[in-house]
């Protein structure tokens, strides 16, 4: 009797929320008048758990550049304020544009439903694959060859690797038919190869392969993925790995008993996507945002959060409170691709990826990212390599490769995270910047910071 009270009380409380969200449709406002400088987009709507990263998605999968946010989403009512540019820095002026995002953030009760079709791949069409492992010199290149093997073609891929640890989605199809791979037998052929190919030598830490045909959205999964996989967990001795302290983020919480929450402040270079990163693990990580400030203005970014875990309380122990920076930390440096930046662009054909690194991986070359797809028949390729030894990429090397694929077809870019731009601190003030001196705040340790 007492367990069908409490699923009567959530039903009705669930019904309560989904009538107060149709009451009350998102709003959104976008001013070009205000700011010199940026486009500011305003969101107003009931509160859910996990709005705060959909919207957030939303701007970023647009590539939009927030250079200033307000969030505040306590109670039943979230409000949220972005000033954004495009990647060159200017307004958004393109009156389609405004009215895609008019229609896609606000209006009706699709609210959620309206924005999966925006970064999100269905994949009805094609097979999606799911891969995590330990990285390697010429990982990349052997998973290409055994789908290639296996007679799949890669439509589009994306790869992460961070702290010895990597993750793959790929998207393929048949060779033969050009439709989603769907025979049983086949797909359990081709997830065991996978999987022998993932192991590597580190058997206390699995791999992982998981075939699918669902809708995805692909950079929210890899973070999914590596953070379950644990990729925050850091190993120390590895030859060009992520254990500089000097090109870590400075990240920080702090509990503040007055207001019962416990606050995290990020301090690290500026980059596309930053925001979403940060918002994306925050959230798969069970706490919710309910007031923050974030200002990336300058080369550096400055973000801070309230937060509560899902359950009401702030961050409750040292181990949590480690655990929390830890990945944190881990989210914004996945995306940080270290070494030279390559750019294939050439008419697509079955076999493409896997000849092209099998190039790099007889040149010695490790891919610590890539970014593949197909467009119009086209492949549309980027791949982050550096010297499988650590050292810098010699030059001779790329001009020896590029003779052999293309001097028109591959294209050395320069990776803008290798410059050494000058810091300097942001003229806007905190929205908690006083909070640090108040005897309120607790804080559960030593203050950790990598500059």
């Amino acid at each position: 009797m007492e367990t069908t009270s409490r699923t009567y009380s959530r039903n009705m409380e669930d019904e309560y929320q989904k009538f107060i969200r149709r009451m009350n449709p998102p709003r959104v406002v976008i001013d070009n008048e205000s700011c010199k400088n940026a486009t500011i987009i305003q969101v107003d709507s009931a509160n859910k758990h996990g709005i705060l990263l959909e919207v957030v998605q939303v701007l970023t999968d647009l590539n939009f550049i927030v250079t200033k946010a307000y969030i505040s989403s306590d109670g039943g009512w979230f409000m949220d304020v972005f000033n954004v540019t495009d990647p060159e820095g200017n307004k958004i002026t393109d009156q389609g544009i405004l009215d895609y995002i008019q229609k896609v953030l606000g209006s009706d009760s699709s609210f959620t439903n309206s924005m999966k079709s925006i970064g999100v791949t269905s994949s009805t069409d094609r097979t999606v694959i799911e891969l995590t492992g330990s990285d390697r010199p010429g990982l990349l290149s052997e998973v290409c060859a055994v789908l290639t093997h296996l007679k799949c073609n890669v439509l589009n891929a994306e790869v992460w690797t961070h702290n010895t640890r990597a993750a793959f989605i790929v998207q393929v199809t048949d060779n033969d038919s050009g439709l989603a791979v769907t025979e049983p037998e086949r797909l359990a052929v081709i997830k065991q190869m996978l999987s022998n190919i993932l192991e590597g030598s580190n058997k206390a830490r699995e791999a992982t392969t998981v075939v699918s045909h669902g809708v995805i959205h692909t950079e929210r999964r890899l973070h999914q993925m590596m953070l379950a996989d644990r990729d925050y967990e850091r190993c120390t001795g590895v030859v060009g790995g992520d254990d500089d302290d000097t090109r870590r983020p400075d990240v920080n919480v702090v509990n503040w008993y007055d207001k019962d929450c416990s606050v995290v402040t990020i301090r690290c270079k500026d980059r596309p996507k930053l925001l979403f990163d940060t918002i994306c693990t925050i959230t798969d990580m069970e706490y919710i945002v309910f007031h923050g400030h974030v200002d990336a203005e300058g080369p550096e970014a400055y973000q801070e959060y309230c937060i509560r875990h899902v359950d009401g309380s702030p961050v409750k122990s040292e181990a949590e409170r480690e655990r929390m920076i830890q990945c944190i930390e881990a989210a914004i440096e996945r995306r940080v691709s270290e070494g030279l930046k390559l750019e294939l662009c050439t008419t697509d054909r079955v076999g493409l990826l896997s000849d092209v690194t099998r190039i790099f991986r007889e040149n010695s070359l490790t891919v610590t990212r890539a970014e593949v797809a197909t467009r119009g028949g086209k492949a549309v390729n980027t791949f982050y390599v550096r010297d499988a030894s650590g050292y810098r990429v010699d030059s001779k090397i790329i001009d020896s490769i590029r003779k052999e694929i293309g001097q028109t077809m591959l294209k050395v870019k320069s990776n803008p995270q290798d410059s050494n731009r000058s810091s300097q601190e942001s003229p806007t003030r905190f929205l908690f910047g006083g909070l640090f001196k108040s005897k309120s705040f607790v804080n559960f340790g030593l203050v950790r910071s990598y500059s």
